[in-house]
């Protein structure tokens, strides 16, 4: 990896420059071509990580499996691989990349979860397509996740959560797990792991759903 000083940018208001020169001295952030060549076996995916914090709070509390934050805007997902760093994890990495890109990423069947945690909603319906849960997306993810695998959605808009679930039923999804307040259910503590976004929507008294859904035969909804 070629060392980039941060010094040679002009910082910005928004410091996005020297954010990226961060994202690229990272030892545990990769451009996509650089991720391809990495080789390593991964287990839980987070799409439209952002910053990547909540992601490394599961890799610290599950040292045993393998973790990647996708995204792609790298002055966000530095903030996580630098709090990584410092945390001496070994188990994750950031990689910037589009959502469409995934099946370029990873190897078909080999990972135990994706998470979509708060993506963007795109609410005009001309804009349906670009939704994380749209069933083009919904196929991807189905061919790289396990047999057992899981899909994981957070989500606080209701328009979106509701649309999300429908598409989940039509493409022959089992949910498995299923909330409209997860915060108040009894529902895994890692479910409830706080997004930057989700700490500020929570205290402004939204709630967060949620749904676990893999393809399979056994489920709440069939």
């Amino acid at each position: 990896m070629n060392f980039v000083d941060p010094k040679q940018f002009i910082i910005t208001r928004k410091r996005k420059k020297y954010k990226f020169a961060l994202f690229a001295n990272s030892p545990l952030c990769f451009e996509m071509i650089e991720w391809m060549a990495h080789k390593v076996s991964i287990d839980v995916v987070e799409i439209g990580a952002g910053n990547g914090l909540f992601l490394v709070e599961l890799a610290t509390r599950h040292p045993d499996k393998t973790f990647a934050a996708l995204d792609v805007k790298g002055d966000r997902l530095q903030k996580g691989a630098r709090e990584a760093e410092q945390r001496g994890l070994n188990n994750v990495w950031f990689v910037r990349a589009r959502a469409d890109q995934i099946e370029e990423l990873f190897l078909a069947h080999s990972v135990s979860e994706i998470w979509l945690t708060f993506s963007d909603p795109f609410p005009k319906k001309r804009s349906s397509g670009r939704r994380l849960t749209h069933p083009h997306f919904l196929k991807r993810y189905a061919t790289l996740l396990r047999a057992d695998g899981s899909l994981i959605i957070k989500h606080d808009n209701p328009a979106f959560f509701q649309w999300s679930l429908e598409q989940l039923v039509a493409e022959k999804w089992t949910i498995e797990e299923l909330s409209f307040d997860l915060h108040e259910s009894d529902l895994a503590d890692d479910y409830k792991i706080l997004t930057a976004y989700e700490q500020r929507w929570l205290g402004e008294g939204r709630v967060t759903q949620f749904v676990s859904a893999r393809r399979s035969s056994r489920g709440l909804i069939d």
